[in-house]
């Protein structure tokens, strides 16, 4: 049997060695991957809070506004006689005392409203005094309770150029006194004025007035004649 070829022997060596190279390289290409690797999973693991895995739950919000309640108390309500408070008060002029009479029965013609228009512990009252024909006002009064117990009031406020309707409006003491015109009937006036009242100190103070003028439209006599149509 002829002897190996030493050109071939030395070949199977060079392809071993080369071999053994190309597995070093690629076992040293795997070891840095993997370090690589080991890296990016602690930086990650960094960045989410340090624990190594990503927290998990809800998402944290501000704390929610919190609205404070009115702690403002409310005026105790005591109900009163409003003809005995008119026909009592000193500064209620003597022809509207005169006229305040019954309109059917024993019902007279006053309108009366309660409600917080000077900061009291007790309610305010509001009385309109109407006519019975057309209820048309022709005085308001504001009347403050002089203690808790509710039993005496004083007349702080007084409107008698009719006509004129006093009302309680989110604390405001709002006065509406109707315009006329020569010639205006009654239940058509030209327009009104509008004041606002509000307490200061021990009175009321004007704080707004706004003027309107209603539509002529409502004065239209229906016995008129049409306009001519061409």
């Amino acid at each position: 049997m002829a002897a190996p070829s030493a050109t071939k022997g030395l070949s199977g060596l060079s392809w071993a060695r080369t071999t053994g190279d190309h597995a070093a390289a690629i076992g040293t290409s795997v070891s840095v991957l993997a370090a690589a690797g080991l890296l990016l999973i602690v930086a990650t693991a960094c960045d989410t809070g340090g624990t190594g895995t990503r927290d998990e739950g809800p998402a944290r919000t501000g704390a929610a506004a919190r609205t404070e309640p009115d702690t403002t108390p409310s005026p105790t309500h005591k109900k009163v006689d409003p003809v005995a408070l008119v026909m009592k008060d000193p500064e209620v002029s003597a022809s509207i005392k005169r006229e305040l009479r019954p309109c059917v029965a024993d019902e007279y013609p006053v309108d009366v409203s309660y409600g917080n228009l000077t900061g009291n512990s007790v309610a305010d009252v509001v009385v309109n005094v109407l006519t019975c024909g057309d209820a048309v006002g022709v005085g308001s009064y504001v009347y403050r309770a002089e203690s808790t117990a509710g039993t005496e009031y004083e007349n702080v406020f007084k409107a008698e150029q009719p006509p004129v309707y006093g009302q309680i409006d989110r604390g405001d003491l709002v006065v509406t006194r109707q315009v006329y015109d020569r010639g205006d009937p009654v239940s058509n006036p030209s327009g009104e004025d509008v004041i606002t009242y509000r307490w200061e100190g021990a009175r009321f103070i004007e704080h707004d007035r706004t003027h309107n003028d209603y539509s002529a439209v409502d004065g239209i006599d229906p016995a008129a004649p049409a306009p001519a149509q061409n």
